[in-house]
């Protein structure tokens, strides 16, 4: 069996993120959408909160696990037994900055290949920055975030 950890911050989890690990999903046979968790950096939404919402927006796919994890991540998809992390890409300066960890993920397990998927045209522009920007203005954020968050995200 082939699992895959898709790691990031997913603040919020956007309809690229769904997008990739439902593609990622057509390679893998198993994949660990994996929250990252960083003490120092302001969030959104708690990761609780998150790993919640993850799973209720690809509760459609059965062969996810949504889980957080603070540390390395090269070191904790060591530890589940992944032969892969799942990155997307939007732009090639997203390509920089991954290429960069892909070779350092590499060097720490050697056993690790990042794969890389180009976000679908309809979300190359989405990020999560620019979900939280229309959040904190009071806009609607249904055409870039899965159902059950856009309706949790906007209530609030």
């Amino acid at each position: 069996m082939k699992l895959a950890v898709y790691p990031g911050t997913f603040d919020p989890f956007t309809l690229g993120h769904l997008d990739i690990a439902e593609r990622a999903l057509q390679i893998f046979d198993q994949l660990v959408i994996t929250v990252a968790v960083h003490a120092e950096k302001s969030s959104l939404l708690p990761s609780d909160m998150r790993i919640d919402l993850i799973q209720r927006a690809a509760a459609h796919l059965n062969q996810v696990q949504v889980m957080s994890f603070e540390g390395l991540i090269a070191e904790h998809a060591k530890n589940l037994g992944a032969c892969a992390l799942v990155r997307g890409l939007r732009s090639p300066r997203d390509f920089d900055y991954e290429s960069q960890m892909a070779h350092t993920n590499r060097r720490m397990a050697p056993e690790l290949d990042t794969v890389f998927f180009h976000t679908s045209a309809a979300h190359a522009l989405t990020s999560s920055s620019l979900v939280r920007d229309i959040l904190r203005w009071g806009g609607d954020i249904r055409p870039f975030v899965p159902a059950v968050i856009a309706e949790e995200l906007m209530e609030t």
